[in-house]
């Protein structure tokens, strides 16, 4: 490699919690530097999600957690090239991309939802993630069921 790998840049935790995990998932929900905005439809849906499943024992910001480890993939494919055909190549994902793509994919599906506002969904989201089951949950399935299939490519491995 040419060019030297650029600092991680430090994530400041959030007001509230003062979790870090927060902080992600708040800047990746953000469009336009809103920063309050997205913080704002964040705790809007936490305040939802807790008062909808009452009944739990949990926080809601434990029940987001849950939800988020519920939608974490495990591995993926990635397209590899080798003499002219292209293989689907299952590969484990590093920890900081797991927790990325899990946020992402919730993000991703709580907006093609149906409902009033962003919280509304976003919430709904991570009950049915919570639930094992949603649109991130199928995706996850989708991501494992894909790996598995293609497992006979394992030894392409980068």
């Amino acid at each position: 490699m040419r060019k030297a790998k650029p600092k991680k840049r430090v994530i400041l935790p959030d007001p509230v919690f003062n979790d870090q995990k927060v902080s992600k998932f708040v800047n990746h929900l953000m469009y336009d530097g809103k920063k309050n905005t997205s913080y704002e439809i964040f705790y809007k849906a936490l305040d939802i999600v807790k008062a909808k499943m009452a009944n739990e024992e949990k926080s809601a910001l434990e029940i987001w957690k849950q939800a988020l480890d519920n939608i974490t993939p495990q591995v993926e494919v990635k397209s590899r090239r080798i003499g002219g055909a292209t293989f689907q190549v299952p590969t484990e994902i590093r920890p900081d991309r797991k927790e990325s793509v899990s946020m992402k994919n919730m993000i991703q599906f709580a907006r093609k939802r149906g409902g009033k506002s962003m919280a509304d969904r976003l919430a709904a989201e991570i009950m049915d993630a919570y639930n094992s089951q949603g649109g991130a949950f199928k995706r996850k399935e989708d991501m494992h069921r894909m790996a598995e299939a293609n497992r006979a490519f394992a030894h392409f491995r980068f």
